[in-house]
């Protein structure tokens, strides 16, 4: 692995070579790397001077797929369509499609007509599926045998089938329909007779997924039973695609950082970080930080209903802080270890009840832990009144913080939303408006005002 520094300093050295005619020197510096690595070269220099070097390299489509999509489509636009349509054509199915989803119009119909016959339905085959879906994610570069078949037979057709399938490790046994019959492993394969028939020797129980279902469902399925690839049908059960557990683990990647975002109050971007615009950052984050603006208003509205009590006793003044933020503490620690175990499905919404009588009992023990805490700050700067209110309200803001915290992502999945909505800033927002509630309701009624 290389990093950033050798990248930059690489491809300065690079640029300097070719300009000093050093051009075939270069070539093979850059040929003893590994592909990932030449790719982060790549991505750092010059869009002319990328071409010129993929185009001397044999691997220059495994070079190029490893590339961020941006990067892929900023040097489309440079490369010769003929060089562009070999790069592409030799890439994998998957992400020869998820490259041409992000061309413009006018890219497309220049690329089109310079790939094969078959590439180009192949791309409008993939591309038709609805993002997020299983389609969108498979890949067509997998290995069938039939049923028929005897394990001679069988290695003979992968032998022809293995420079273009994304994995023969798992070989789909289909009939002449395309029906997915069954799966054969390499591993039983080559351990087999060479006379025993495919359909004595495969595992016709299959694990697949339909083509429409959602790609954290396909995710979660490779993960599950620990597959290399997973296969996935039509309707009429019918064999169009695989994915590999690579992209599966991307998607995981790619849904715990959207859960992520959506956690800190944050939409979902595309993209690093760094190379995101300020106008995409700024409209990624005002919707929730101008909607939790109103929200708040709830806690001044509860301050307002009881400065008589507030004015009486400053010393409340004091507490308003820890008290409202150890609510909204409270709420974010259950709504974070809800939304995550509804997204894992360790748990689902039969379970709301049986765990709210559990998350009940912890903030009780939570609550009464910071309860003794504050309780005697509050009579060292007030008395033995202020301690009790203090102490009361504690345990009340603590209890509804975590009832709020862990039902809210609940109520969010019932509601069809993504439970990741419920995130910190609008539980903090939500916890923090009841506890000053709370706790100056608790206050005027021990201190006798109001």
């Amino acid at each position: 692995m290389i990093n950033k520094d050798f990248a930059l300093s690489f491809a300065a050295k690079l640029s300097r070579a070719i300009e000093q005619q050093y051009f075939e020197q270069a070539i093979n510096e850059v040929k003893a790397l590994r592909p990932i690595d030449i790719a982060d070269i790549i991505a750092i220099i010059e869009p002319k001077l990328a071409w010129q070097l993929l185009e001397q390299l044999p691997n220059r489509s495994t070079i190029y797929a490893y590339l961020d999509t941006d990067i892929q489509v900023a040097l489309a636009y440079v490369f010769p369509r003929a060089v562009l349509a070999k790069i592409v054509g030799e890439m994998p199915s998957d992400e020869r499609t998820d490259l041409y989803k992000q061309l413009s119009q006018d890219q497309r119909d220049a690329l089109l007509p310079a790939l094969a016959q078959a590439k180009r339905e192949d791309i409008r085959r993939l591309s038709a599926y609805e993002e997020r879906t299983a389609g969108a994610l498979m890949s067509s570069d997998y290995a069938t045998l039939g049923a028929e078949m005897n394990v001679s037979e069988a290695l003979d057709a992968l032998r022809l089938e293995a420079p273009d399938a994304e994995t023969i490790y798992h070989a789909y046994v289909i009939d002449v329909d395309r029906k997915l019959l069954g799966v054969v492993s390499l591993r039983v394969l080559i351990l087999a007779s060479p006379e025993q028939l495919i359909n004595d020797i495969m595992v016709s129980s299959v694990i697949s997924c339909d083509v429409n279902d959602d790609q954290e469902d396909v995710a979660k399925t490779v993960a599950r039973y620990d597959l290399i690839s997973l296969p996935i049908t039509d309707a009429s059960g019918a064999l169009v695609g695989i994915v590999t557990h690579d992209d599966a683990m991307d998607v995981a990647s790619d849904e715990a950082t959207d859960d992520f975002h959506k956690s800190g109050g944050v939409s979902t971007m595309v993209g690093r970080l760094k190379d995101v615009s300020i106008r995409v950052l700024y409209r990624k984050r005002v919707f929730w930080l101008v909607f939790l603006v109103f929200g708040n208003l709830l806690s001044g509205l509860s301050i307002a209903n009881f400065e008589d009590v507030i004015a009486a006793n400053l010393v409340l003044v004091f507490f308003l802080p820890l008290l409202v933020d150890s609510g909204g503490n409270a709420g974010s620690q259950s709504a974070t270890l809800m939304v995550r175990a509804l997204a894992t499905g360790d748990v689902v919404m039969r379970d709301w009840f049986s765990l709210l009588g559990r998350e009940a009992i912890v903030a009780l023990m939570l609550g009464a832990t910071m309860a003794v805490a504050i309780s005697v700050i509050g009579y060292v700067r007030g008395d033995a009144v202020v301690s009790l209110v203090l102490a009361m309200s504690m345990m009340s803001v603590v209890m509804i913080g975590c009832v709020i915290g862990m039902s809210l992502p609940f109520i969010l999945s019932k509601l069809g939303f993504d439970p990741a909505t419920a995130s910190a800033p609008l539980i903090t927002s939500v916890c923090d408006a009841s506890g000053v509630l709370i706790y100056l309701f608790i206050a005027s009624k021990f201190l006798m005002i109001g």
